[in-house]
């Protein structure tokens, strides 16, 4: 299997988009309050079962990283590239890989279809607005 030209210093940028976009999403701002509620647990209970906040951080931004280098590969394999096609792509391959099976997943484990939309609506503005960086960075 080849893999594309990656362009590595956009990954990261992406990622880091997508991780500032993560703090404003589940900030008290847009949907923490409804997303903890819905989730059936306190804020107190949250933070008591959770690993240290500075090793949830980096476990997610890695997950950031992952998901834009992916990304970038597979938008290579869809030229001319571009803002709007990155986004396009992005948005494709969300619905296709994280919605598609989030929502069967939730569907089996009884998970509050706000909750779904919530987290799936993050992935998929995440995967959006890297997709559109991915393009526009060339």
């Amino acid at each position: 299997m080849h893999f594309p030209q990656v362009n590595y210093l956009a990954v990261l940028v992406a990622a880091i988009v997508n991780f500032i976009l993560g703090g404003l999403w589940y900030s008290k701002a847009l949907f923490a309050t409804k997303w903890i509620a819905l989730m059936g647990k306190s804020e107190e209970e949250l933070k008591a079962k959770a690993a240290p906040m500075p090793v949830l951080f980096i476990q997610a931004f890695i997950c950031g990283l992952v998901v834009a280098w992916v990304l970038a590969t597979v938008l290579n394999h869809f030229a001319p590239v571009t803002p709007l096609r990155g986004a396009l792509v992005g948005a494709l391959c969300w619905l296709g890989f994280t919605a598609a099976t989030t929502y069967a997943t939730a569907i089996f484990s009884s998970t509050p279809k706000g909750l779904w939309l919530i987290n799936a609506g993050y992935d998929l503005v995440s995967f959006v607005l890297m997709g559109a960086i991915l393009g526009a960075w060339r």
